[in-house]
């Protein structure tokens, strides 16, 4: 029986295990929306969660616990001062995070979840996504197929 033993070990040994689950949480507040393995995100989900729950609560405590979970204090200021202060998710009580299966990894068939704050879009975390030099290549290669095909009409 698995009474008391809640949470998910993914292979790893305690210490292996906490430093995942923290890398993921940086990266998720850094970035918005991250892919990775379902075990990771269902796991993950669980910090995320806790996480605005901390920032909603808006006090030094609450900061303190969320830079020992995060250990960088601007992505802390980013949880009190933008994620939990956005509309779609102050008005939740819970379910900050979203979960999208979006396939299979190629090399391992391992399935694939991308996980994203709740408003959060591949439109809209773009920018957060990409350094500088790479939106502009982005950008240059839309502006080039746009010119390709009014050349082809």
């Amino acid at each position: 029986m698995r009474h008391r033993k809640k949470g998910r070990k993914l292979g790893r040994d305690a210490s292996h295990r906490k430093a995942t689950i923290r890398n993921l949480l940086k990266s998720l507040v850094e970035y918005e929306l991250i892919q990775t393995t379902d075990a990771k995100a269902k796991e993950l989900r669980r910090h995320a969660d806790r996480l605005i729950t901390l920032g909603k609560r808006d006090d030094q405590h609450a900061f303190r616990q969320i830079l020992s979970k995060l250990q960088d204090r601007e992505l802390a200021h980013k949880v009190f001062d933008d994620l939990a202060e956005r509309e779609s998710i102050e008005s939740r009580e819970g379910g900050y995070v979203r979960l999208i299966k979006v396939g299979n990894r190629k090399g391992d068939d391992a399935p694939i979840t991308r996980i994203s704050w709740i408003g959060s879009n591949l439109e809209n975390t773009e920018e957060l996504r990409f350094p500088d030099h790479i939106l502009e290549l982005i950008e240059t290669d839309v502006v080039d197929d746009e010119e390709d095909d009014d050349t082809e009409t």
